[in-house]
């Protein structure tokens, strides 16, 4: 198997830690991003040349631009991009401030954008390439206190289902990996929390409940699982990762069904009448 060239945002800790370890175990060489890199000096002490640990902060475009450069310029070809920083944001839609709101989809959304940008044309010039897209269960399915998050996986989707269109033809993947819960800090240390008012403390005490309730997923285990990913011939658009996210999301996607077909009579009702439609 030839050697890939990894570019992961993210890097330090939880899954984006996990993924550049085991590109690198198996000979891969990674550029591998943090907001400080002094959390990779162990891993550039032990992989040496085939690591490049670079700061960055997604959400500076320029720094983006340069990073993908240098990183570029280091390996010679990039042959998969994880854009895996983000981070989750609770906090009912009436609590959430604007700053709030903006940081949440300048980091989930643009950031990711922002890398994926900067990697197309070093992509389409190789006529091949792998963009894995870290989007959640949360970027299908939605729940209460988690609005903004999820609002910035959805769109994270619809743009990467888009530009899975678009590059197809220059040998360019487009991957939306979907974790469901996992014993990393996102919902810990990671996470950001608005001001909370009294009234939606019921719902928060629902999502609390339906957490302590689910069994998390061990974060070492998505090691082969991307290797898998990347391996594909073919790699799927979306998978997840996790063994609950096709249960709920075939329980979520037979209500959204069941809600279009009850109400299609009035869908009709409102296609109207086209008097210059022909035939």
């Amino acid at each position: 198997m030839t050697s890939k060239v990894w570019f992961i945002t993210g890097s330090s800790k939880g899954f984006g830690r996990v993924w550049a370890e085991a590109a690198l175990a198996r000979g891969d060489r990674v550029a591998a991003t943090a907001r400080d890199t002094a959390t990779l000096a162990d891993l550039v002490n032990r992989y040496g040349d085939n690591i490049a640990a670079i700061k960055l902060d997604v959400t500076d475009k320029k720094a983006v631009d340069a990073a993908v450069a240098e990183a570029h310029k280091r390996f010679g070809r990039l042959d998969v991009v994880i854009n895996n920083a983000g981070y989750g944001h609770f906090g009912a839609i009436e609590e959430v401030s604007e700053q709030e709101a903006r940081d949440q989809i300048e980091t989930n959304v643009f950031g990711a954008l922002w890398v994926t940008q900067a990697a197309l044309p070093i992509m389409r010039a190789q006529r091949s390439g792998h963009i894995i897209q870290i989007s959640s269960i949360g970027g299908v399915n939605a729940f209460a206190s988690l609005g903004l998050y999820h609002a910035s996986k959805w769109a994270l989707e619809a743009f990467s289902q888009s530009l899975g269109i678009e590059v197809a033809e220059f040998g360019i993947h487009v991957t939306l990996v979907e974790p469901g819960g996992f014993s990393t800090d996102w919902s810990g240390a990671s996470a950001k929390v608005s001001k909370p008012i009294e009234a939606y403390a019921p719902a928060r005490a629902k999502m609390a409940e339906r957490r302590a309730n689910s069994v998390a997923g061990d974060p070492e285990a998505t090691g082969p699982a991307m290797l898998a990913i990347v391996d594909a011939a073919e790699p799927p658009l979306r998978v997840f990762f996790g063994d609950g996210g096709l249960p709920m999301i075939r329980q979520e996607y037979a209500n959204r069904l069941a809600t279009w077909d009850k109400w299609d009579h009035v869908s009709v009702m409102a296609q109207g009448v086209n008097k210059n439609r022909k035939g």
